[in-house]
Order: C-alpha cells, then sequence, then structure tokens
C-alpha cells in the first residue's frame, strides 16, 4: 500500500464512521467506543511506522548488548578452531520465539560461513530443521561460501524433551563448542543446557520470551536476551523493514498506554479529592 492510498483510505474510513455515528450507529455498542478508537489508533501508529521504514527512513534501535556479543562469541570459536552451537529451542514453527531464533541462526550462519567456523545446530522438530536449513543455505550463498554448506550442520535428533537435553548435552562433551548460543523456546532444559555449556568453558548466549526460563539462563550464561529484547534482536539482524517498523510502533503504542495510565490516575485523584467532577474510570472502563 502506498501512502497515498494509506491517507486517502484512513480519510475515507473516518468520513465513513462519522456519517454512520451520525445517523444513529445502529449494531454499535456505544460503551465499547473506547476499545474501537484504540484498535484503529494502534493499528493506524504500526502501519504508519512499518511505511516509514520501508520508505528507508532512519528508525532507531538501541544496541542490544547481548547481539553485540554473538560475533565475539563467533570469533573466539573461529580463533580456538571449535565449532559454535546453536540451539532453536524445543518448539515447532508454530511458535513465535521459535520463528525469531530461526532468523538469529540466520545471522549468526552469516558469520560462520564469514569467518568459516564448524556450525551445529541440533533441532528437536522436523519442521524446524527444514526451516533452520534453508536459513544456513541463504546465509552461506549470501556470504559466498556455498561450498561450505552442508546439511548435517543443521540435524534432528528427537522430539522428546530431556532425551533431546540428553544429546545436545552429549554434543557439547564430545565436541566442547567454544560457543553456545540458545534461541528459541524453552522448559525445564535450559537450566543442563546452560550449565553443561557453563562446564566445558564455552561463551554462552541465550535469548528467549519464557519467563520462568529466564532467571536460569541469567544465572549460567554470559549474556541473556529478556523477553522483548529478543524479539527486538530478529528485527535488529534482519533488518526487514516490516519487522523494524513494528518494533519501533509497539514501543509508540507502549508509551501512549503508559501516558494515558498516568494522565487517567492524576484526573481520578483530582476527582476523589472533589477538584473536577468528571470521573474518567466511565471513560476507561468497558464493558
Amino acid at each position: 500500500m502506498k501512502d497515498r492510498e494509506f491517507f486517502i483510505g484512513s480519510i475515507f474510513f473516518i468520513f465513513s464512521f462519522s456519517i454512520y455515528w451520525f445517523l444513529g450507529h445502529p449494531y454499535f455498542i456505544t460503551e465499547r467506543l473506547l476499545m474501537f478508537v484504540a484498535i484503529i489508533g494502534f493499528g493506524g501508529i504500526l502501519i504508519f511506522y512499518t511505511r516509514k521504514a520501508q520508505r528507508g527512513e532512519e528508525i532507531f534501535l538501541r544496541t542490544i548488548p547481548g547481539l553485540k556479543a554473538v560475533e565475539e562469541a563467533v570469533g573466539r570459536s573461529t580463533e580456538m578452531g571449535k565449532p559454535v552451537l546453536f540451539v532453536p529451542g524445543i518448539q515447532d514453527m508454530d511458535q513465535v520465539e521459535t520463528v525469531a531464533g530461526v532468523i538469529v541462526l540466520g545471522h549468526v550462519s552469516k558469520m560462520t560461513a564469514r569467518y568459516e567456523t564448524p556450525l551445529n545446530v541440533p533441532v528437536s522438530r522436523s519442521i524446524v530443521m527444514k526451516a533452520a536449513r534453508e536459513a544456513c543455505k541463504e546465509s552461506y550463498l549470501v556470504e559466498g561460501r556455498p561450498d561450505m554448506f552442508h546439511e548435517d550442520m543443521v540435524h534432528y535428533v528427537t522430539d522428546e524433551q530431556f532425551a533431546y537435553a540428553a544429546g545436545v548435552n552429549g554434543i557439547m562433551v564430545r565436541e566442547k563448542p567454544a560457543a553456545c548460543i540458545y534461541m528459541g523456546k524453552f522448559y525445564a532444559e535450559s537450566l543442563i543446557l546452560a550449565e553443561t555449556g557453563n562446564s566445558i568453558g564455552a561463551i554462552q548466549i541465550a535469548g528467549t520470551a519464557s519467563q520462568a526460563q529466564i532467571p536460569f539462563f541469567v544465572t549460567a550464561c554470559d549474556y541473556t536476551l529478556i523477553g522483548e529484547e529478543f524479539f527486538a534482536a530478529s528485527a535488529y539482524l534482519s533488518e526487514k523493514p516490516e519487522l523494524v517498523g513494528g518494533v519501533k510502533g509497539q514501543d509508540i503504542i507502549k508509551l501512549t498506554i503508559i501516558m494515558v495510565i498516568i494522565l487517567g490516575l492524576f484526573l481520578r485523584l483530582a476527582f476523589d479529592l472533589g477538584f473536577i467532577d468528571f470521573n474518567i474510570l466511565k471513560i476507561l472502563n468497558t464493558k
């Protein structure tokens, strides 16, 4: 959608809704007007920043230390002549964390191709294996080293949670990779993997949105991408306008919500103290 089409469509929607509203707005639940305005407004913010990124305008995303450490980890593996181990979690491609992990894998595989460093990617789902192979293959082609890519660098282990953890631990103990990168959806196996990687002296970088597993990664790993940092990482690395604009738009939406909360707090306080007769809760409450 071009900018002109977007603005024309927006004006047409506002005009049409205004006519509908003044005609009595049948079938419209008036009590949910605030929710309707919020959905339209937030959707417009996301579209605006996505279009801004697609036009090539500069959008600032802060530097994430864990991502800077990825290059350091791959460089260390190259200097030591040891492989890089990348674990994309234990869930399938229907999980957004797994998708984000595969995107980060594409960035890591570019560096391993550039530095001619061995890469080992054990997976626990067949579809993830296929997606990870395609990501690695594309990265090696982009770096001009298709001869270095081989499908066995991404290999299937098992669907079973702790059998997979045992298999990955065995790879760590046998091959002793210099860098272990965990990016994806993890459960109870997170601490088992991280402790084994710590025992072999590997530099470890983790990223997940699983709240229960973040403390284990923070404790046992050198760097950890916490929660939304992990999703921002995929946008930061891929530099795709849709992802970058989405991250920026979400930040603006969060800032807007925070401002509304603060403004609502002051208005409610003023109402309780008797300074104003306007009760903000009548508007903010949705039925």
